[in-house]
């Protein structure tokens, strides 16, 4: 008999007991899984940052840690945790933010919102997007989700550029990584999704100079974290021009204060943490197949690298 502690809150519980006790079988595990376990008898947490675990030390017997999000920079720097760390890396959660990215920015790229704001009569001829092919788009960001994004961006012809910190491989994305590499991806850009965890490295990657790099009217597309983007220097070239609009899921103080200029600011929309969202089934089975693994002896997967935050 395995132990699981379930530490997310009262809401997540109702998602997640039942989806989880099937996939555990499906794994032929034997778990009991609870919210109440003393945490000496503790073999594995599942674990939400909003939950109620905080300090981690009493669970000297756990083998594992394995967190429902995608984001993990509320926990990583934990001096408390010291237990291996897996981050949720989901089909499902991946699915969602493909379909919210490419639906943001095919809107931008096609002009949806002239037509959806000009239902007044008239007939705007002569109002035509480019081709994909024509516009030139960057990701930043090349995990699990940033990889996805972008694949799938490329397979609607989009030229696609993509930055990571490390060199990483993209199938049909031009690479690039580490500082130098920065401008280059962003130089002339026509649309950037913004797809990295949040670290020190990473925090206001897109500011007043990077801003600056992008084609003149770019699109920006944020569902990675609030605090990539400098919001005073996004304001600033939406008000200029050098940014024609932005759509921003994420932000660095959620919920979004109503006093905040993005909500009244013309070439802003603001969508509220909806871009992907983790599914309790499809989660189920990636924590109990990722325990069933370490009860092989297998290596954990979606460990998180401590020095580098994610």
């Amino acid at each position: 008999m395995i132990r699981v502690l379930f530490a997310a809150g009262d809401e997540a519980w109702d998602s997640y007991a039942l989806p989880l006790k099937a996939a555990f079988a499906a794994e032929g595990l034997t778990a009991d899984l609870s919210r109440d376990h003393a945490p000496t008898v503790v073999d594995y947490i599942v674990f939400a940052p909003d939950g109620p675990v905080r300090d981690f030390a009493a669970f000297v017997n756990t083998r594992a840690v394995l967190g429902l999000w995608a984001g993990v920079e509320t926990v990583v720097g934990n001096a408390t945790l010291t237990q291996p760390l897996a981050r949720m890396v989901d089909d499902g959660l991946t699915q969602g933010m493909v379909e919210w990215v490419t639906g943001h920015v095919l809107r931008h790229h096609l002009g949806m919102d002239t037509h959806l704001a000009g239902q007044d009569g008239t007939w705007r001829v002569g109002v035509y997007p480019p081709l994909a092919r024509d516009r030139p788009v960057t990701v930043l960001g090349l995990g699990a989700l940033g990889s996805a994004c972008a694949q799938a961006l490329a397979g609607l012809g989009f030229p696609v550029a993509g930055w990571a910190r490390r060199p990483r491989r993209v199938p049909g994305v031009a690479r690039h990584a580490g500082a130098d590499g920065l401008q280059r991806a962003l130089q002339g850009a026509q649309v950037v999704v913004t797809l990295l965890p949040r670290t020190p490295a990473t925090e206001n990657v897109l500011n007043g100079e990077t801003l600056g790099w992008l084609a003149p009217g770019a699109f920006v597309v944020n569902p990675g974290r609030g605090a990539l983007i400098d919001d005073v220097a996004l304001l600033a070239a939406l008000d200029s021009g050098q940014v024609g609009a932005a759509t921003l899921d994420v932000f660095r103080m959620e919920p979004l204060p109503p006093s905040h200029p993005y909500w009244t600011h013309p070439r802003v929309t603001v969508t509220p943490h909806v871009a992907a969202a983790t599914r309790p089934d499809s989660a189920a089975r990636v924590i109990a197949a990722n325990i069933a693994r370490d009860q092989r002896g297998a290596p954990l997967l979606h460990l998180v690298d401590r020095a580098a935050g994610y």
